[in-house]
Protein backbone atom coordinates (compact mmCIF):
# COMPACT_ATOMS: atom_id res chain seq x y z
CA UNK A 1 0.00 0.00 0.00
CA UNK A 2 1.55 3.48 -0.70
CA UNK A 3 0.83 4.21 2.96
CA UNK A 4 3.82 2.28 3.73
CA UNK A 5 5.69 4.71 1.38
CA UNK A 6 4.30 8.17 2.40
CA UNK A 7 8.24 9.19 3.29
CA UNK A 8 9.41 8.08 0.18
CA UNK A 9 6.61 9.40 -1.48
CA UNK A 10 6.96 13.06 -0.41
CA UNK A 11 10.33 13.04 -1.27
CA UNK A 12 9.71 11.52 -4.52
CA UNK A 13 7.53 14.19 -5.25
CA UNK A 14 9.07 17.48 -4.06
CA UNK A 15 12.35 17.09 -6.09
CA UNK A 16 10.07 16.19 -8.80
CA UNK A 17 8.68 19.53 -8.35
CA UNK A 18 11.76 21.03 -8.17
CA UNK A 19 12.90 19.79 -11.33
CA UNK A 20 9.92 21.07 -12.90
CA UNK A 21 10.18 24.27 -11.63
CA UNK A 22 13.54 24.48 -13.52
CA UNK A 23 12.47 23.55 -16.44
CA UNK A 24 10.11 25.99 -16.84
CA UNK A 25 12.76 28.67 -15.59
CA UNK A 26 15.01 26.85 -17.97
CA UNK A 27 13.50 29.42 -20.99
CA UNK A 28 15.22 32.36 -19.18
CA UNK A 29 18.44 30.75 -18.59
CA UNK A 30 21.40 31.85 -20.62
CA UNK A 31 19.50 34.87 -22.18
CA UNK A 32 18.26 33.29 -25.59
CA UNK A 33 17.94 35.61 -28.70
CA UNK A 34 14.77 34.35 -29.71
CA UNK A 35 13.25 31.00 -28.39
CA UNK A 36 11.65 31.02 -31.53
CA UNK A 37 14.02 29.53 -33.87
CA UNK A 38 14.79 26.18 -34.00
CA UNK A 39 18.60 27.07 -33.27
CA UNK A 40 17.46 28.17 -29.76
CA UNK A 41 14.94 25.98 -28.83
CA UNK A 42 16.26 22.82 -30.74
CA UNK A 43 19.72 23.02 -29.60
CA UNK A 44 19.87 25.47 -26.59
CA UNK A 45 21.61 28.33 -28.67
CA UNK A 46 24.38 25.69 -30.14
CA UNK A 47 26.21 27.58 -27.03
CA UNK A 48 26.60 25.15 -24.51
CA UNK A 49 30.32 24.40 -22.99
CA UNK A 50 31.78 21.69 -21.47
CA UNK A 51 30.29 21.18 -17.55
CA UNK A 52 26.86 21.89 -19.85
CA UNK A 53 27.60 19.04 -22.53
CA UNK A 54 29.02 17.08 -20.37
CA UNK A 55 26.18 16.70 -18.11
CA UNK A 56 23.60 16.93 -20.89
CA UNK A 57 25.20 14.29 -22.99
CA UNK A 58 25.82 11.56 -19.89
CA UNK A 59 22.33 12.82 -18.41
CA UNK A 60 20.92 11.86 -22.35
CA UNK A 61 22.94 8.44 -22.96
CA UNK A 62 22.53 7.10 -19.42
CA UNK A 63 18.82 7.06 -18.96
CA UNK A 64 16.28 5.91 -16.09
CA UNK A 65 16.06 2.67 -18.13
CA UNK A 66 19.34 2.21 -17.88
CA UNK A 67 19.70 2.46 -14.34
CA UNK A 68 16.84 -0.12 -13.88
CA UNK A 69 17.14 -2.28 -16.96
CA UNK A 70 21.00 -3.07 -16.61
CA UNK A 71 20.86 -4.58 -12.84
CA UNK A 72 17.30 -6.59 -14.05
CA UNK A 73 19.39 -7.85 -17.08
CA UNK A 74 22.36 -8.81 -13.83
CA UNK A 75 19.54 -10.30 -11.63
CA UNK A 76 18.22 -12.31 -14.54
CA UNK A 77 20.85 -13.08 -17.03
CA UNK A 78 24.08 -12.49 -15.35
CA UNK A 79 27.33 -11.42 -17.03
CA UNK A 80 25.54 -11.33 -20.37
CA UNK A 81 23.87 -7.79 -18.68
CA UNK A 82 27.23 -6.47 -18.39
CA UNK A 83 27.55 -5.92 -22.31
CA UNK A 84 26.34 -2.24 -21.53
CA UNK A 85 29.88 -1.43 -20.20
CA UNK A 86 32.18 -2.02 -22.66
CA UNK A 87 29.89 -0.80 -25.54
CA UNK A 88 29.67 2.62 -23.74
CA UNK A 89 33.26 2.55 -23.41
CA UNK A 90 34.32 1.37 -27.02
CA UNK A 91 32.32 4.24 -28.44
CA UNK A 92 34.01 7.12 -27.61
CA UNK A 93 37.15 6.49 -29.55
CA UNK A 94 35.16 5.72 -32.23
CA UNK A 95 33.52 8.98 -32.24
CA UNK A 96 36.28 11.25 -30.93
CA UNK A 97 36.80 12.22 -34.52
CA UNK A 98 34.21 12.09 -36.19
CA UNK A 99 31.14 14.11 -34.49
CA UNK A 100 34.18 16.84 -34.54
CA UNK A 101 33.59 17.06 -38.13
CA UNK A 102 30.14 16.49 -38.22
CA UNK A 103 29.62 19.45 -35.46
CA UNK A 104 32.31 21.69 -37.09
CA UNK A 105 29.78 21.59 -41.25
CA UNK A 106 26.65 21.60 -39.68
CA UNK A 107 27.92 24.86 -37.81
CA UNK A 108 29.02 26.12 -40.97
CA UNK A 109 25.80 25.04 -42.92
CA UNK A 110 23.28 25.43 -40.00
CA UNK A 111 22.21 21.79 -39.98
CA UNK A 112 19.79 21.14 -36.85
CA UNK A 113 19.45 16.96 -37.62
CA UNK A 114 21.55 14.56 -39.70
CA UNK A 115 19.09 14.14 -42.28
CA UNK A 116 19.79 17.52 -42.96
CA UNK A 117 23.54 16.91 -43.17
CA UNK A 118 23.01 13.66 -45.58
CA UNK A 119 20.30 15.85 -47.46
CA UNK A 120 23.29 18.85 -48.31
CA UNK A 121 26.03 15.91 -48.90
CA UNK A 122 24.38 13.51 -50.95
CA UNK A 123 22.54 15.82 -52.98
CA UNK A 124 19.01 13.42 -52.06
CA UNK A 125 15.94 14.55 -50.48
CA UNK A 126 14.84 11.05 -51.15
CA UNK A 127 17.53 9.67 -48.41
CA UNK A 128 17.21 12.23 -46.22
CA UNK A 129 13.37 11.36 -45.85
CA UNK A 130 15.09 8.05 -45.26
CA UNK A 131 17.07 8.89 -42.53
CA UNK A 132 14.33 10.71 -41.15
CA UNK A 133 11.68 8.37 -40.49
CA UNK A 134 14.34 5.61 -39.78
CA UNK A 135 15.22 8.22 -36.62
CA UNK A 136 11.80 8.94 -35.19
CA UNK A 137 10.91 5.42 -35.66
CA UNK A 138 14.06 3.92 -33.73
CA UNK A 139 13.53 7.11 -30.95
CA UNK A 140 10.00 6.62 -30.23
CA UNK A 141 10.20 3.30 -28.22
CA UNK A 142 13.10 4.64 -26.35
CA UNK A 143 10.58 7.41 -25.21
CA UNK A 144 8.58 5.06 -23.98
CA UNK A 145 11.36 3.16 -22.51
CA UNK A 146 11.83 6.01 -20.10
CA UNK A 147 8.45 5.51 -18.48
CA UNK A 148 9.41 1.84 -17.46
CA UNK A 149 11.55 3.49 -15.05
CA UNK A 150 9.32 5.97 -13.70
CA UNK A 151 6.93 3.03 -13.70
CA UNK A 152 8.69 0.27 -11.91
CA UNK A 153 9.49 3.11 -9.04
CA UNK A 154 5.84 3.96 -8.44
CA UNK A 155 5.10 0.10 -8.15
CA UNK A 156 7.76 -0.46 -5.59
CA UNK A 157 5.89 2.91 -4.13
CA UNK A 158 2.58 1.09 -4.25
CA UNK A 159 1.02 3.95 -6.60
CA UNK A 160 -0.67 1.50 -8.79
CA UNK A 161 -4.29 0.94 -9.22
CA UNK A 162 -6.77 -1.83 -10.57
CA UNK A 163 -7.92 -0.03 -13.66
CA UNK A 164 -5.85 1.27 -16.44
CA UNK A 165 -6.35 4.72 -16.07
CA UNK A 166 -5.37 4.48 -12.39
CA UNK A 167 -2.43 2.14 -12.91
CA UNK A 168 -0.99 4.95 -15.26
CA UNK A 169 -2.28 8.34 -14.27
CA UNK A 170 1.35 8.88 -12.09
CA UNK A 171 3.04 8.96 -15.68
CA UNK A 172 0.38 10.90 -17.30
CA UNK A 173 0.58 13.68 -14.79
CA UNK A 174 4.39 13.47 -15.28
CA UNK A 175 4.45 13.72 -18.81
CA UNK A 176 2.08 16.35 -19.01
CA UNK A 177 4.27 18.14 -16.58
CA UNK A 178 7.59 17.14 -19.15
CA UNK A 179 5.80 18.20 -21.93
CA UNK A 180 4.51 21.64 -20.69
CA UNK A 181 8.43 22.79 -19.55
CA UNK A 182 10.00 21.22 -22.71
CA UNK A 183 7.21 22.82 -24.93
CA UNK A 184 8.43 26.51 -23.32
CA UNK A 185 11.97 25.93 -23.18
CA UNK A 186 13.53 23.36 -25.40
CA UNK A 187 16.43 21.62 -24.95
CA UNK A 188 17.43 24.35 -22.06
CA UNK A 189 14.98 22.29 -19.85
CA UNK A 190 16.98 18.88 -19.78
CA UNK A 191 20.21 21.01 -20.01
CA UNK A 192 19.84 22.81 -16.73
CA UNK A 193 18.02 19.44 -15.01
CA UNK A 194 20.71 16.73 -16.03
CA UNK A 195 23.05 18.67 -13.13
CA UNK A 196 20.06 17.44 -10.55
CA UNK A 197 19.55 14.40 -12.09
CA UNK A 198 23.19 13.37 -12.55
CA UNK A 199 24.21 14.62 -8.46
CA UNK A 200 21.58 12.67 -7.54
CA UNK A 201 22.70 9.53 -9.61
CA UNK A 202 26.56 9.62 -8.36
CA UNK A 203 25.48 10.18 -5.03
CA UNK A 204 23.03 7.43 -4.26
CA UNK A 205 25.23 4.59 -6.54
CA UNK A 206 28.20 5.70 -4.36
CA UNK A 207 26.41 4.91 -1.22
CA UNK A 208 24.39 2.13 -2.13
CA UNK A 209 28.15 0.49 -3.32
CA UNK A 210 29.47 0.97 -0.53
CA UNK A 211 26.76 0.59 1.96
CA UNK A 212 24.89 -2.39 0.24
CA UNK A 213 28.16 -4.75 0.39
CA UNK A 214 28.66 -4.11 4.12
CA UNK A 215 25.52 -4.89 5.26
CA UNK A 216 25.31 -8.09 3.20
CA UNK A 217 28.26 -9.89 4.06
CA UNK A 218 30.92 -8.36 1.72
CA UNK A 219 31.42 -9.11 -2.26
CA UNK A 220 32.38 -12.46 -1.83
CA UNK A 221 29.06 -13.48 -0.48
CA UNK A 222 27.53 -11.43 -2.83
CA UNK A 223 28.91 -13.28 -5.76
CA UNK A 224 28.40 -16.54 -3.89
CA UNK A 225 24.57 -15.79 -4.22
CA UNK A 226 24.81 -15.27 -7.81
CA UNK A 227 26.56 -18.36 -8.18
CA UNK A 228 24.66 -20.51 -6.68
CA UNK A 229 21.54 -19.02 -8.40
CA UNK A 230 22.55 -19.46 -11.55
CA UNK A 231 23.91 -23.14 -11.31
CA UNK A 232 20.24 -23.58 -10.44
CA UNK A 233 18.77 -21.95 -13.41
CA UNK A 234 17.35 -24.08 -16.68
CA UNK A 235 18.64 -21.45 -18.66
CA UNK A 236 21.73 -22.13 -20.56
CA UNK A 237 23.49 -18.68 -21.16
CA UNK A 238 23.04 -17.67 -17.61
CA UNK A 239 25.55 -17.52 -15.17
CA UNK A 240 28.27 -14.66 -13.91
CA UNK A 241 30.81 -15.52 -16.19
CA UNK A 242 30.49 -16.03 -19.85
CA UNK A 243 30.01 -19.39 -21.78
CA UNK A 244 31.01 -20.63 -25.28
CA UNK A 245 26.85 -20.16 -26.43
CA UNK A 246 26.93 -16.25 -25.62
CA UNK A 247 30.05 -14.72 -26.09
CA UNK A 248 29.49 -14.24 -29.91
CA UNK A 249 26.26 -12.51 -28.83
CA UNK A 250 28.09 -10.44 -26.09
CA UNK A 251 30.58 -9.39 -28.50
CA UNK A 252 28.20 -8.16 -31.39
CA UNK A 253 25.75 -6.92 -28.76
CA UNK A 254 28.54 -4.49 -27.39
CA UNK A 255 30.15 -3.64 -31.05
CA UNK A 256 26.68 -3.22 -32.63
CA UNK A 257 25.35 -1.19 -29.74
CA UNK A 258 28.51 1.10 -29.63
CA UNK A 259 27.69 1.72 -33.44
CA UNK A 260 24.26 2.53 -32.41
CA UNK A 261 24.70 4.75 -29.74
CA UNK A 262 26.02 8.24 -31.17
CA UNK A 263 23.44 7.63 -34.34
CA UNK A 264 20.24 8.32 -32.38
CA UNK A 265 19.32 11.69 -33.10
CA UNK A 266 18.69 12.54 -29.51
CA UNK A 267 22.44 11.77 -29.38
CA UNK A 268 23.22 13.70 -32.09
CA UNK A 269 21.70 17.10 -30.69
CA UNK A 270 23.25 16.94 -27.39
CA UNK A 271 26.48 17.17 -29.55
CA UNK A 272 25.87 19.71 -32.15
CA UNK A 273 24.53 22.05 -29.35
CA UNK A 274 27.93 22.46 -28.05
CA UNK A 275 29.70 25.76 -28.58
CA UNK A 276 32.93 24.47 -30.30
CA UNK A 277 35.10 21.00 -30.96
CA UNK A 278 37.08 21.31 -28.51
CA UNK A 279 34.06 20.79 -25.85
CA UNK A 280 33.07 17.60 -27.96
CA UNK A 281 36.51 16.22 -27.65
CA UNK A 282 36.57 17.13 -24.21
CA UNK A 283 33.44 15.49 -23.54
CA UNK A 284 34.20 12.20 -25.46
CA UNK A 285 37.19 11.86 -23.40
CA UNK A 286 35.21 12.47 -20.07
CA UNK A 287 32.54 10.77 -20.68
CA UNK A 288 33.83 7.26 -19.51
CA UNK A 289 33.62 8.32 -16.20
CA UNK A 290 29.79 7.33 -16.92
CA UNK A 291 30.18 3.78 -18.02
CA UNK A 292 32.09 3.32 -14.29
CA UNK A 293 29.56 4.44 -13.17
CA UNK A 294 27.03 1.96 -15.18
CA UNK A 295 29.28 -0.90 -14.16
CA UNK A 296 28.74 0.13 -10.44
CA UNK A 297 24.60 0.27 -11.42
CA UNK A 298 25.29 -2.59 -13.27
CA UNK A 299 26.39 -4.21 -9.75
CA UNK A 300 23.43 -3.86 -8.06
CA UNK A 301 21.72 -7.00 -10.18
CA UNK A 302 23.73 -9.27 -8.07
CA UNK A 303 23.05 -7.28 -4.98
CA UNK A 304 19.41 -7.89 -5.13
CA UNK A 305 20.06 -11.87 -5.55
CA UNK A 306 21.78 -12.00 -2.31
CA UNK A 307 18.99 -9.85 -0.57
CA UNK A 308 16.69 -12.24 -1.88
CA UNK A 309 14.74 -9.67 -3.84
CA UNK A 310 11.78 -11.01 -5.29
CA UNK A 311 10.33 -8.97 -8.90
CA UNK A 312 6.60 -7.51 -8.44
CA UNK A 313 4.26 -9.27 -10.75
CA UNK A 314 4.31 -8.27 -14.41
CA UNK A 315 1.59 -6.73 -16.51
CA UNK A 316 0.84 -10.24 -17.88
CA UNK A 317 -0.66 -12.80 -15.66
CA UNK A 318 2.31 -15.49 -14.59
CA UNK A 319 5.30 -12.84 -15.39
CA UNK A 320 7.03 -10.87 -13.17
CA UNK A 321 8.53 -6.95 -13.87
CA UNK A 322 11.88 -7.26 -13.20
CA UNK A 323 12.69 -3.61 -13.90
CA UNK A 324 11.28 -2.94 -10.33
CA UNK A 325 14.25 -4.92 -8.95
CA UNK A 326 16.46 -1.79 -8.26
CA UNK A 327 13.87 0.04 -6.58
CA UNK A 328 12.92 -3.25 -3.96
CA UNK A 329 16.42 -3.08 -2.96
CA UNK A 330 16.58 0.18 -1.97
CA UNK A 331 13.09 0.20 -0.44
CA UNK A 332 14.36 -2.82 1.30
CA UNK A 333 17.76 -2.32 2.54
CA UNK A 334 17.79 1.56 2.92
CA UNK A 335 15.86 4.25 5.39
CA UNK A 336 12.68 5.38 3.23
CA UNK A 337 14.58 9.20 3.61
CA UNK A 338 17.29 7.95 0.99
CA UNK A 339 15.10 5.42 -0.74
CA UNK A 340 12.67 8.28 -1.67
CA UNK A 341 15.62 10.23 -2.83
CA UNK A 342 17.10 7.15 -4.92
CA UNK A 343 13.50 7.11 -5.99
CA UNK A 344 13.96 10.69 -7.14
CA UNK A 345 17.12 9.78 -9.14
CA UNK A 346 15.44 7.62 -11.32
CA UNK A 347 12.67 9.35 -11.97
CA UNK A 348 14.08 12.60 -12.64
CA UNK A 349 16.27 10.27 -14.94
CA UNK A 350 13.62 9.29 -17.14
CA UNK A 351 12.43 12.94 -17.79
CA UNK A 352 16.13 14.41 -19.22
CA UNK A 353 16.21 12.10 -21.94
CA UNK A 354 12.74 11.75 -22.74
CA UNK A 355 12.48 15.46 -23.25
CA UNK A 356 15.70 15.60 -25.73
CA UNK A 357 14.48 12.46 -27.70
CA UNK A 358 11.49 14.18 -27.91
CA UNK A 359 12.71 17.51 -29.09
CA UNK A 360 15.36 15.92 -31.33
CA UNK A 361 12.52 13.42 -33.20
CA UNK A 362 10.33 16.96 -33.39
CA UNK A 363 12.97 18.80 -35.41
CA UNK A 364 13.61 15.73 -37.69
CA UNK A 365 10.05 15.84 -38.89
CA UNK A 366 10.12 19.67 -38.33
CA UNK A 367 13.12 19.92 -41.48
CA UNK A 368 12.80 16.72 -43.47
CA UNK A 369 9.51 16.45 -43.72
CA UNK A 370 7.17 19.19 -42.81
CA UNK A 371 9.72 22.14 -44.51
CA UNK A 372 11.27 19.59 -47.29
CA UNK A 373 7.65 18.50 -48.61
CA UNK A 374 4.86 20.18 -46.93
CA UNK A 375 6.01 23.45 -46.81
CA UNK A 376 9.19 24.98 -48.21
CA UNK A 377 8.58 28.61 -47.24
CA UNK A 378 8.05 28.20 -43.58
CA UNK A 379 9.80 30.96 -41.50
CA UNK A 380 11.98 30.27 -38.33
CA UNK A 381 9.30 30.96 -36.44
CA UNK A 382 7.01 28.53 -37.80
CA UNK A 383 9.67 26.14 -37.72
CA UNK A 384 10.25 26.43 -34.43
CA UNK A 385 6.44 25.96 -33.40
CA UNK A 386 6.32 22.82 -35.64
CA UNK A 387 8.78 21.24 -33.71
CA UNK A 388 7.40 22.43 -30.34
CA UNK A 389 4.15 21.23 -31.46
CA UNK A 390 5.29 17.51 -33.01
CA UNK A 391 7.39 17.00 -29.26
CA UNK A 392 4.13 17.14 -27.86
CA UNK A 393 2.53 14.53 -30.08
CA UNK A 394 5.77 12.30 -29.58
CA UNK A 395 4.96 12.73 -25.84
CA UNK A 396 1.47 11.74 -26.11
CA UNK A 397 2.69 8.14 -28.39
CA UNK A 398 5.65 7.41 -25.86
CA UNK A 399 2.79 7.39 -23.29
CA UNK A 400 0.64 5.48 -24.92
CA UNK A 401 3.05 2.80 -26.06
CA UNK A 402 3.26 2.06 -22.34
CA UNK A 403 -0.67 2.39 -21.53
CA UNK A 404 -1.63 0.55 -23.91
CA UNK A 405 1.26 -2.13 -24.90
CA UNK A 406 2.48 -4.19 -22.36
CA UNK A 407 5.84 -3.02 -20.98
CA UNK A 408 7.78 -6.00 -21.77
CA UNK A 409 6.56 -5.60 -25.46
CA UNK A 410 8.59 -1.89 -25.48
CA UNK A 411 12.18 -3.70 -23.72
CA UNK A 412 11.86 -5.77 -26.96
CA UNK A 413 11.53 -2.44 -29.25
CA UNK A 414 14.09 -0.50 -27.74
CA UNK A 415 16.49 -3.82 -29.11
CA UNK A 416 14.64 -3.34 -32.32
CA UNK A 417 15.40 0.30 -32.42
CA UNK A 418 19.21 -0.32 -32.20
CA UNK A 419 18.66 -2.78 -35.27
CA UNK A 420 16.41 -0.04 -37.19
CA UNK A 421 19.36 3.23 -36.62
CA UNK A 422 22.32 0.99 -37.32
CA UNK A 423 21.33 1.27 -41.26
CA UNK A 424 21.58 4.99 -41.09
CA UNK A 425 25.58 4.42 -40.34
CA UNK A 426 26.84 4.03 -44.04
CA UNK A 427 24.95 7.59 -45.14
CA UNK A 428 25.46 9.47 -41.48
CA UNK A 429 28.68 7.88 -40.18
CA UNK A 430 30.89 7.27 -42.97
CA UNK A 431 29.24 9.92 -45.34
CA UNK A 432 31.21 12.36 -42.82
CA UNK A 433 34.59 11.35 -44.16
CA UNK A 434 33.89 9.83 -47.99
CA UNK A 435 31.36 10.25 -50.37
CA UNK A 436 32.33 7.38 -52.11
CA UNK A 437 28.32 5.87 -51.92
CA UNK A 438 26.29 6.64 -54.30
CA UNK A 439 23.07 8.17 -53.09
CA UNK A 440 21.23 5.30 -54.87
CA UNK A 441 23.51 2.73 -53.20
CA UNK A 442 22.72 4.13 -49.90
CA UNK A 443 19.22 4.02 -50.64
CA UNK A 444 19.47 0.20 -51.90
CA UNK A 445 21.74 -0.86 -48.80
CA UNK A 446 18.97 0.56 -46.12
CA UNK A 447 16.15 -1.29 -48.07
CA UNK A 448 18.51 -4.13 -48.17
CA UNK A 449 19.95 -4.35 -44.31
CA UNK A 450 16.37 -2.93 -42.98
CA UNK A 451 14.33 -5.80 -44.87
CA UNK A 452 17.25 -8.43 -43.99
CA UNK A 453 16.82 -7.41 -40.10
CA UNK A 454 12.95 -6.91 -39.76
CA UNK A 455 13.44 -10.58 -41.38
CA UNK A 456 15.87 -12.05 -38.52
CA UNK A 457 13.62 -10.20 -35.87
CA UNK A 458 10.69 -11.63 -36.62
CA UNK A 459 12.44 -14.77 -36.68
CA UNK A 460 13.32 -14.64 -33.20
CA UNK A 461 10.79 -16.38 -30.68
CA UNK A 462 10.72 -16.60 -27.35
CA UNK A 463 8.18 -19.19 -24.37
CA UNK A 464 5.79 -15.94 -24.17
CA UNK A 465 5.98 -14.43 -28.11
CA UNK A 466 6.79 -16.25 -31.23
CA UNK A 467 7.63 -13.45 -33.08
CA UNK A 468 10.13 -10.38 -32.49
CA UNK A 469 10.81 -11.16 -29.16
CA UNK A 470 14.66 -10.07 -28.97
CA UNK A 471 17.66 -9.06 -30.96
CA UNK A 472 19.47 -12.64 -30.18
CA UNK A 473 19.24 -14.25 -33.59
CA UNK A 474 19.76 -18.25 -33.67
CA UNK A 475 22.70 -18.77 -35.82
CA UNK A 476 21.18 -22.36 -36.90
CA UNK A 477 18.52 -20.58 -39.14
CA UNK A 478 21.22 -19.59 -41.54
CA UNK A 479 22.17 -23.24 -41.27
CA UNK A 480 25.38 -23.51 -39.00
CA UNK A 481 25.51 -26.61 -36.37
CA UNK A 482 25.56 -24.91 -33.02
CA UNK A 483 23.45 -23.43 -30.47
CA UNK A 484 25.39 -19.41 -30.79
CA UNK A 485 23.43 -16.49 -31.65
CA UNK A 486 24.28 -12.88 -33.06
CA UNK A 487 23.17 -9.54 -33.00
CA UNK A 488 20.44 -8.98 -35.62
CA UNK A 489 21.96 -5.24 -36.07
CA UNK A 490 25.73 -6.41 -36.77
CA UNK A 491 24.35 -8.66 -39.86
CA UNK A 492 21.68 -6.27 -41.07
CA UNK A 493 24.59 -3.30 -41.28
CA UNK A 494 26.93 -5.66 -42.86
CA UNK A 495 24.41 -6.58 -45.65
CA UNK A 496 23.50 -3.17 -46.02
CA UNK A 497 27.25 -2.18 -46.89
CA UNK A 498 27.57 -4.46 -49.14
CA UNK A 499 24.54 -3.69 -51.17
CA UNK A 500 25.25 -0.48 -50.91
CA UNK A 501 29.03 -0.72 -52.39
CA UNK A 502 27.36 -3.45 -55.21
CA UNK A 503 24.93 -0.60 -56.45
CA UNK A 504 26.97 1.88 -56.14
CA UNK A 505 29.66 0.03 -58.63
CA UNK A 506 26.61 -0.61 -60.64
CA UNK A 507 25.04 2.58 -60.83
CA UNK A 508 28.58 4.60 -61.47
CA UNK A 509 29.25 2.08 -64.11
CA UNK A 510 25.79 3.48 -65.67
CA UNK A 511 26.81 6.88 -65.23
CA UNK A 512 23.48 7.97 -63.32
CA UNK A 513 24.05 11.14 -62.04
CA UNK A 514 24.94 11.06 -57.95
CA UNK A 515 24.27 14.75 -57.48
CA UNK A 516 26.67 18.30 -55.59
CA UNK A 517 27.69 17.65 -52.40
CA UNK A 518 27.23 20.65 -50.87
CA UNK A 519 30.17 20.58 -48.64
CA UNK A 520 33.81 21.36 -49.09
CA UNK A 521 36.61 20.25 -47.56
CA UNK A 522 36.84 23.58 -45.23
CA UNK A 523 33.25 22.57 -43.70
CA UNK A 524 34.58 19.58 -41.68
CA UNK A 525 37.37 21.60 -39.77
CA UNK A 526 35.25 24.72 -38.85
CA UNK A 527 35.15 25.60 -35.68
CA UNK A 528 33.88 29.19 -33.49
CA UNK A 529 33.41 32.19 -34.46
CA UNK A 530 33.87 30.89 -38.72
CA UNK A 531 30.72 32.53 -40.41
CA UNK A 532 28.36 30.33 -41.46
CA UNK A 533 27.59 29.90 -45.23
CA UNK A 534 23.97 29.59 -47.04
CA UNK A 535 23.17 27.65 -50.17
CA UNK A 536 23.72 30.84 -52.32
CA UNK A 537 27.14 31.58 -50.62
CA UNK A 538 27.97 27.70 -52.08
CA UNK A 539 27.50 28.81 -56.07
CA UNK A 540 30.58 28.44 -56.64
CA UNK A 541 31.82 25.29 -55.08
CA UNK A 542 28.44 23.61 -55.62
CA UNK A 543 29.71 23.67 -59.14
CA UNK A 544 32.71 22.34 -58.86
CA UNK A 545 32.92 20.42 -55.38
CA UNK A 546 36.36 19.63 -53.38
CA UNK A 547 36.18 15.79 -52.46
CA UNK A 548 36.54 15.23 -48.83
CA UNK A 549 39.03 12.68 -47.83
Amino acid sequence: MWRDHLTEIIIFSLLFLLVSGMGFVAARWRAPKDMAHLDEWGLGGRNFGGWITWFLVGGDLYTAYTFVAVPALVFGAGAMGFFAVPYTIVIYPLVFLVLARLWSVSHRHGFVTPADFVRSRFDSPVLALVIAITGIVATMPYIALQLVGIEAVLKAMGVTGESTLARHLPIIVAFAILAAYTYQSGLRAPALIAFVKDSLIYIVILVAIIYLPYKLGGWGDIFAAADAKFDASPAPGDGVLLNANNQLQYVTLAFGSALALFLYPHSLTGVLASRNRDVIKRNMSALPAYSLLLGLIALLGYMAIAADVTPLPGASEGTVDSNTVVPLLFDQQFPSWFTGIAYAAIGIGALVPAAIMSIAAANLFTRNIYKEYLRRDATAAQEANVSKITSLVVKIGAVACIVFLDPQFSIDLQLIGGVIILQTLPAVALGIYTRWFHRGGLVAGWVAGMGLGMWMLYQISSPTRKHFAGSAFPLEKFGFDTQKTIYVGIVAVLANLLVAAVVTLALRAAKVAEGVDGTAQEDYFADEGDPRVTPGDRAGADAAPEPVA
